[in-house]
């Protein structure tokens, strides 16, 4: 993955709204790649996984890689939902569902002690293997199965069954998705809520237009 320079995050709140839920829809279209067409971007991918193997980021840029560049499917994304243009209405539905599926999260502390305290053992692994390693999707991809598709509500992903059935797909999917929900809660602890997506939708919009060109 090609290094991108250090971008220092924005100060206002709605920017560093716009980022964390950049990363939401980013994990909806890796999702929809992957079940669709086998792959995804690498650097998207990548953004994701690292995004939830560190547990204890140094800040708020640290989170997606320093630049919105890293950010940059998400982004895109989000400004077709925001700028109300035609977008892929499977990654619309993924990426709401992970935002509904972290507020049934943020409900359950048992849960939320159960995800960091797996994701601390991850983390020893990605430090071992790297990042992106088999054995460390395999640990996300298990640790989502067992605590958020618990729940009655699930996010069912469609797209071609014989691709969905390959080595180690499952795993990533579930991967991608439970970096979704890592972006989910930090659009939550950044001040972000439904509601503001109908009722801040031009500040975001605005937001987003100055991510997209930093």
């Amino acid at each position: 993955m090609t290094t991108i320079p250090i971008h220092r995050a924005p100060d206002d709140p709605i920017s560093r709204q716009a980022l964390a839920l950049a990363g939401v829809f980013q994990a909806a279209g890796v999702v929809d790649d992957l079940a669709r067409h086998g792959q995804a971007d690498e650097r998207s991918w990548t953004t994701l996984i690292r995004a939830t193997v560190d547990t204890n980021p140094e800040s708020f840029e640290a989170i997606y890689g320093g630049h919105p560049n890293y950010l940059r499917q998400g982004l895109e994304l989000l400004d077709a939902v925001v700028g109300r243009k035609q977008a892929n209405p499977a990654v619309l539905r993924y990426g709401f569902s992970l935002l509904l599926l972290m507020q049934k999260l943020r409900k359950n502390d048992d849960m939320l002690d159960m995800l960091g305290s797996r994701l601390t053992r991850v983390q020893g692994q990605a430090e071992h293997f790297g990042d992106t390693h088999e054995n460390v999707v395999a640990s996300l991809g298990e640790l989502y199965q067992d605590t958020l598709s618990t729940f009655k509500y699930r996010i069912v992903v469609q797209g071609e069954p014989s691709l969905l059935q390959q080595h180690m797909m499952p795993e990533r999917v579930r991967a991608a998705l439970l970096a979704g929900v890592r972006f989910a809660l930090l659009w939550h602890q950044q001040g972000g809520r439904r509601w503001k997506l109908i009722f801040q939708r031009n500040a975001l919009k605005k937001a987003l237009d100055q991510l997209n060109h930093a």
